[in-house]
């Protein structure tokens, strides 16, 4: 998601700063060994070990120092690795702090389009990329990076812990509300819905799954998720299909049960023009 990104270089620095002045980092244990941490952004997700940490995720630099004290008070081993799901600025923000401590792992397309925004810096970019996938041991823990097809991004990797039976879905499963397609960067809805359904067909039906925003949930949140989505998609091609315009279709509206996940970023409207541009 890049909600803030967008709007960062309009602002100086000290003010982009202190929008996360009274940020504070909240810890979820969600394994023995595996957390997941919130403050502004995308959520983390961290595997902490006596042979060191792994970091998915990152958020926005200003809150770099507190994501490290927060690890820290964990387990305090030196960070190992660092994996970002995806490109946007809320889950690769602090990238260049973190990439002086640990490599960064990435889909190869985050590599690139981290490297083509003039506002970040060598420091920000993945030294590890891959096409399809890599796995990383670290302690006793098997961390699973699978790239899927263009759906929140063009650049999106899922991370399954497989040891703690952990999934960090990153952008392609926000528990709070509609998602965001990002077709600019190389997203697609159709695509969404099948690296939803993935994750749903390919994991133990008891995984604990960390999503990209809001709370710790489980499969039996992805399958409401991709429910609302495919529901909402049948919604728009059915008018569509009957030459209803774009304002008769807002109009319209999503059905009732799905209003309430209408958020500040991806509100009703956004994600019907989202459904409208995908399928008109």
């Amino acid at each position: 998601m890049a909600l803030i990104t967008a709007t960062a270089a309009l602002m100086p620095l000290s003010a982009f700063a202190d929008r996360f002045k009274d940020v504070e980092i909240s810890v979820t244990p969600v394994s023995d060994k595996v957390y997941m941490l919130q403050g502004s952004g995308g959520n983390i997700g961290l595997l902490a070990t006596q042979e060191g940490l792994l970091l998915v995720d990152d958020q926005y630099a200003p809150l770099a120092e507190k994501i490290e004290k927060a690890m820290k008070n964990i387990v305090d081993q030196p960070l190992k690795y660092v994996v970002n799901t995806h490109y946007h600025g809320d889950h690769t923000g602090s990238n260049s702090y973190f990439s002086e401590q640990a490599p960064i792992f990435a889909h190869t397309n985050v590599r690139k389009r981290i490297a083509n925004d003039s506002k970040r810096s060598e420091k920000d970019l993945p030294v590890v990329t891959y096409q399809q996938g890599v796995t990383i041991h670290l302690a006793d823990e098997k961390v699973v990076l699978t790239h899927l097809p263009s759906g929140h991004t063009d650049s999106d990797t899922i991370v399954y812990f497989k040891k703690a039976n952990v999934l960090h879905t990153g952008d392609l499963f926000f528990e709070l509300g509609f998602p965001y397609v990002d077709t600019k960067g190389g997203g697609n809805v159709d695509g969404y819905v099948k690296n939803v359904k993935y994750m749903i067909k390919n994991f133990p039906d008891d995984v604990k799954v960390i999503p990209g925003h809001g709370k710790l949930t489980d499969k039996a949140g992805l399958q409401s998720f991709v429910t609302m989505i495919e529901d909402c998609a049948k919604l728009v091609k059915q008018q569509l299909a009957e030459g209803k315009t774009e304002a008769e279709i807002l109009a319209r509206g999503v059905d009732e049960k799905y209003k309430h996940l209408s958020w500040r970023f991806i509100t009703e409207e956004r994600w019907l023009k989202t459904l409208i541009a995908a399928y008109k």
